[in-house]
This record gives structure tokens, sequence and C-alpha cells, in this order.
């Protein structure tokens, strides 16, 4: 078969993309929110397992990022700044497997300066959170400069919606980030998970506190997929729709993998029926939507592009944005970026998601005691 034939082409620029069945149109987004309980809101969540964040706070690259302007024609340059604006301002981009040392507050204060607006309000302003490795017995190699995850969110939005920026306490190797906001000013309760999922493979896997082996990477991986998903159904039992994005370390079906889907060693096969269940297939379960497939049932397209042969001669989709169900009537835009200017020095693509979001109604204390939706009421 031919492989080219295979692959769907990755669009020429990105594109608004909507379910086949769904009726939703929309106009260009504004640059800053509109900060009225009564408006719409708009909530977009970009992804990108960079593989090392250094070349993205290199003062000079000129291997990716296409900037043009009416002077000169496009030149490519490494600036989170051009990213966010070419991608109209989302309100937050997560990014996966940074390496950063978590001594190093060097490069964690380059990247707050790189994401932060110099324009004097011109243009929307960001800040850069940062959970890294903290585990002795599990995230030692290379320098400590292994896994760790960046979230980068609008000012505005944070502000707006009262957000705060959190980790779980069973993970310490800089794998779980959220974003966690406030039902106010007509915004719904969110949590907004940035995830670099375990790989899963033989390799041991060690108690964080004592050393000890108690398991392999298989095991760690497979207790992480449920630790998620029960920390997921608790929030919305709590009135959060959930958004998780990052790069959750598998492909879910034949679909996502070229040429071949991963089934060997067969403890792979177990981790994605496993992974599936917990948060698509099981009534008990997450009862999630995959953003991109919803939104394009039989597109053959890819995140993840393995080095050592010509692009696109292995590749799967490993990055994925899931989303709670009810928000799924929401989802006005869903898709990936793996055009030559997009794709960056990692061996991964960034992925997105859009949402509009209808206001959120403010009920009355009284009206909220009446339907037990004040927390600790009776």
């Amino acid at each position: 078969m031919n492989r080219e034939r295979d692959i769907s082409p990755p669009p020429s620029k990105r594109r608004r993309l909507a379910p086949e069945s769904s009726t939703i149109t929309s106009g260009k987004k504004p640059s800053i929110p509109s900060t009225s309980s009564t408006a719409t809101k708009d909530l977009t969540v970009y992804s990108w397992n960079v593989n090392g964040i250094t070349p993205f706070i290199q003062k000079r690259l000129d291997s990716f990022f296409t900037k043009a302007s009416d002077a000169q024609p496009a030149q490519p340059t490494a600036s989170f700044r051009d990213f966010l604006r070419r991608h109209q301002w989302p309100t937050c981009l997560f990014l996966q497997e940074v390496k950063i040392n978590p001594d190093d507050t060097a490069t964690q204060r380059a990247v707050e300066r790189a994401v932060r607006d110099d324009t004097k309000g011109a243009e929307p302003d960001y800040r850069a959170f940062f959970c890294l490795p903290r585990d002795k017995y599990n995230a030692r190699g290379f320098g400590r400069k292994v896994y760790g995850v960046c979230s980068i969110v609008r000012a505005d939005f944070l502000e707006e919606t009262n957000a705060k920026v959190r980790t779980v306490d069973w993970d310490l190797e800089g794998r779980i980030q959220i974003v966690e906001t406030e039902a106010v000013n007509g915004w719904p309760k969110l949590s907004i998970w940035n995830i670099y999922a375990v790989n899963g493979t033989d390799n041991p896997y060690k108690d964080p506190k004592t050393g000890a082996v108690v398991g392999t990477r298989h095991d760690r991986k497979l207790k992480v997929h449920r630790l998620i998903m029960e920390e997921s159904k608790r929030l919305e039992t709590e009135g959060y729709a959930v958004v998780l994005a990052g790069d959750l370390n598998i492909a879910r079906a034949r679909i996502d993998g070229y040429p071949n889907l991963r089934t060997k060693p067969e403890q792979h096969v177990k981790n994605r029926a496993d992974f599936n269940k917990k948060f698509f297939d099981d009534p008990q379960g997450f009862r999630g939507v995959d953003t991109f497939r919803h939104s394009h049932p039989s597109e053959k397209r890819y995140t993840y592009f393995p080095r050592g042969g010509p692009f696109g001669y292995s590749c799967d989709r490993v990055d994925l944005i899931v989303c709670s169900d009810g928000l799924k009537q929401n989802i006005t835009a869903a898709g990936m970026l793996d055009t030559p200017a997009d794709r960056g020095p990692s061996d991964h693509v960034p992925l997105f998601v859009e949402f509009t979001l209808e206001p959120r109604q403010e009920a009355s204390r009284e009206e909220e005691l009446k339907t037990g939706r004040v927390a600790g009421s009776t």
C-alpha cells in the first residue's frame, strides 16, 4: 500500500473543524475574552510534548515557527509568543516532557519571560507554571532533566475565573498539573489537566519513599490510569467539567497507528484496553469524549513521529485531549498542527481543542440550598 496515500495529508494551514453531524458555526475569536457574565465563554486548549524545552528559549534558532511581515517573506523563528500569537492567543498551552532539572530556576525564569507580554497591554499576558520531578528513585536519569510539564495560561483567564494551579500527591515524577476554576463571572467550574502519562515498559518501578521495587513501569501506568479516572469522577460529582490533555502514551485504535498499531509485547494491548475501558467504555468509568476523534471520526492523523527514518514512516496518535461527556456539545474545533512550520524540533506535534461555553446562570444561595448545590448543604 502507498504510505503517502494511507496517511491523510496535513492541512496547509489551520482550519476550524467540527463534528460531521454538527451544525455549529463560529467566527473569529476576539483577542481578549469578554468579562461579561452573560457572554459566551471561549476555552481553547493546546497541548504539545516538546521533548525538551531548551530550543524554545534559545536567543536564536532558525529551523521552525514561521513569522511573516508585510516587508519581508516569512522567516522561521523560535518564540512562544509567536506561537501564541499565530494561534489567536489560546487559553492554555500545555507542554509535556520539558526536561528541566527541578533545581534549575534559571530555565524556569527564562520560560516565564518568554511568555510574558512586553507590549504594555496591547497583547494578552500569560503565566507559566511548572511541575517537575521530585521522585529520587524513579526520576534521576540524565541529570534529573527528565519528564516534567509546564502549563502556560492566559493571565486574564486566571483572574476572571479565580483559577488555581495544583498538582496531585500521587505523582512525584512531574507528570500531572491541573488548572481549576471557580463558577464565577459566567464561567462553569473547570478542571483542566496537563498530563505526561507513564510509558509502560518492563523496567522496574520503585516505591518513591523507600526505593524498593514494587512492580514494573507497566504496573505504574495502569495505576495512574486508575488514579486519573477516580479523581476525574470525583471532580465531576463536585460539579466540574473535566478536560484531560497531553501525551497519554496510548494509541487507542487501529486507525491511530501507522503502519501498524503496536501489539507486542502483549502488555501494550492490555494497557490500551485498560485505558479505553476506564475513560470511554465503562459506565462506571469516566465516560470521556476523545475530542479529535469526535470531530474527525475517520481521519488518519498522528501526533508522534519517531526519529530514525523519513517523516511519517512510522507514527501514532498518542497525544489526546479528552473531555467530560457534558462538554461534547460545546466542541467547536479540534485538530493537530502537523505542517513543517508547526512541528518544530520535537518528535510530537501540537494538538488543540476549542470549546464555546454558554454563560453559567448564577443561582441564588436560596436556590442552591434547595437543590443541594452548595457544598456541605443538606
